[in-house]
C-alpha cells in the first residue's frame, strides 16, 4: 500500500482542535499500520502560526512548496472570517489536485471561497450553515449531518465531527479493525455515522421556559417506552391537550410527536449500537411496541433498517 500524504492548511485563528484532532487519528493509523500515512503541515509563508486558543504551531512548510498531497484537510476557525486572499486562491489552485479534500467545521467557508464546492452537497458548523447557504447559493448545505460526503469531498460539523471524517477516512483507507484500534486509544467512539444529527434530541429542541415543560422534557427523555400521546403528555405537565401542544411547540421549536419521535430514534440506536438486546426487545423499550413499527421509522429517518444499522454501526467486540 502507497503512503498517503495529509497535507493540513494552517493559518492563524484556525480552531486548534479541528487541526490537532484529524492529525492525531492519522498518526494513530501510521502507528497501526506503518507506512501508511505521512502528515505534514503548512501554512501560507511557512511561518508559525497562532490558533484561537493561543496555542502557537509551527509548520513542516510552507504552501507554495507542498507537492500534491492525497489528502488535503482544510480547519476552521475564526481565521476563515477573513481569510488572507492568497490563501484562497492556494486552496483553488492545489484543491483539485488532492484525491481527497477534507474540511472540519468551517473550513467549508475557504472550500466554498474557492469555488470548490459549488454543486455539491456541505456541511459546516451548525451556527455558520444559514450564512454558508447564504453567502454561497451554489452550495447545497446540509445543516443535519456531522459529515457529508459528496465524491472526493468531504466536509465536517464542528470541532470534535472531524475526528469523526478522520476515522471514517482510515476505515476507508485501511478497514474498521484499524479504525476501532484508534478510536479506542483516542477513547472515542466509532460508531456516529455521517448522517447522525449534530445535536441530540434534547439539544437540537429548545428547553421550555416553563418548569413543567422543562421537566416533561427530560422525562420523556428517561422514558420513551411509556405513553407518551398528547393526551398523557398534557395530564402529566398539567395542561389540556389543546394548551399543551401549543405550549409545547411555542416554547421548544417543535411539536410534541416530532420531539418524541426523535427521542425513540435516539434510544433504540443507542440500544442497537450498546447492547446485544435483540430488535423485538429494542423496539418495545424505545416505545415503537412492534419491530415493524420501528422498521418504518428507521427507514423513514436514516434510510436504513434496524439490523442493517446494527451490522453497520455497532462496534465489533474487543479482543
Amino acid at each position: 500500500m502507497a503512503q498517503r500524504t495529509v497535507l493540513v492548511v494552517l493559518f492563524d485563528d484556525a480552531q486548534s482542535l479541528d487541526v490537532t484532532g484529524p492529525v492525531e487519528v492519522f498518526a494513530g493509523a501510521e502507528k497501526h499500520t506503518p507506512g501508511t500515512y505521512r502528515i505534514r503541515t503548512a501554512s501560507l509563508d511557512g511561518a508559525p502560526v497562532r490558533t484561537s486558543s493561543g496555542l502557537t504551531v509551527v509548520p513542516d512548510q510552507a504552501l507554495a512548496d507542498a507537492s500534491g498531497p492525497d489528502t488535503l484537510l482544510v480547519p476552521g476557525g475564526q481565521g476563515t472570517r477573513h481569510p488572507d486572499p492568497r490563501l484562497i486562491e492556494w486552496l483553488r489552485g492545489h484543491g483539485p489536485r488532492a484525491r481527497r479534500l477534507v474540511s472540519v467545521c468551517t473550513g467549508a467557508v475557504l472550500l466554498a471561497r474557492a469555488g470548490l464546492l459549488d454543486g455539491r452537497r456541505a456541511t459546516t458548523h451548525w451556527a455558520y450553515c444559514d450564512r454558508l447557504a447564504r453567502d454561497h447559493p451554489a452550495v447545497d448545505v446540509d445543516p443535519d449531518p456531522i459529515y457529508i460526503r459528496d465524491g472526493h469531498v468531504a466536509t465536517s460539523a464542528g470541532v470534535t465531527s472531524g475526528i469523526d471524517l478522520a476515522l471514517a477516512l482510515v476505515e476507508e483507507d485501511l478497514d474498521r479493525d484499524a479504525a476501532l484500534t484508534v478510536a479506542r486509544h483516542l477513547v472515542v467512539f466509532l460508531r456516529r455515522p455521517g448522517n447522525q444529527a449534530q445535536f441530540s434530541v434534547q439539544l437540537a429542541a429548545q428547553t421550555a421556559r416553563r418548569e413543567p415543560l422543562r421537566e416533561l422534557q427530560q422525562w420523556v427523555t428517561e422514558h420513551p417506552g411509556a405513553d407518551l400521546s398528547v393526551e398523557s403528555l398534557a395530564a402529566r405537565a398539567g395542561f389540556s391537550p389543546r394548551h399543551f401542544a401549543r405550549a409545547f411547540h411555542a416554547e421548544t421549536g417543535t411539536t410534541p410527536g416530532r420531539y418524541v419521535d426523535g427521542v425513540r430514534l435516539e434510544h433504540a440506536r443507542r440500544l442497537l449500537e450498546d447492547t446485544g438486546d435483540g430488535v423485538e426487545e429494542v423496539s418495545r423499550a424505545s416505545g415503537y411496541g412492534t419491530p415493524e413499527a420501528m422498521r418504518r421509522a428507521f427507514v423513514k429517518a436514516l434510510g436504513t433498517p434496524p439490523a442493517e444499522y446494527r451490522r453497520r454501526f455497532r462496534p465489533a467486540p474487543a479482543h
